[in-house]
């Protein structure tokens, strides 16, 4: 499964967002740091869920953390998010 269907999937499970967008963004930063051939090294994550509501910015960027998984985070060198309630 690739990187970019685990974090959907898990998202999806965490969250039960009302909208998720998932973009591997891999390929606009070629010959940067961390850039791994084949992609899946830099993600987008627009993300609306019910649960953000109430939840500062730091807060929800935790908990999409802790929903993904260490294991995920290590692999991803870069998750750009835009988090909302």
């Amino acid at each position: 499964m690739s990187r970019r269907q685990q974090i959907e999937d898990r998202l999806r499970a965490a969250f039960s967002p009302r909208e998720l967008q998932v973009v591997d963004d891999s390929e606009s930063h070629r010959g940067h740091a961390g850039y791994q051939e084949g992609g899946e090294s830099h993600f987008n994550v627009a993300i609306r869920a019910e649960e953000f509501k109430d939840m500062n910015r730091v807060a929800r960027h935790r908990a999409i953390h802790a929903a993904l998984g260490p294991e995920l985070i290590s692999e991803i060198h870069a998750l750009a998010l835009d988090v909302d309630g």
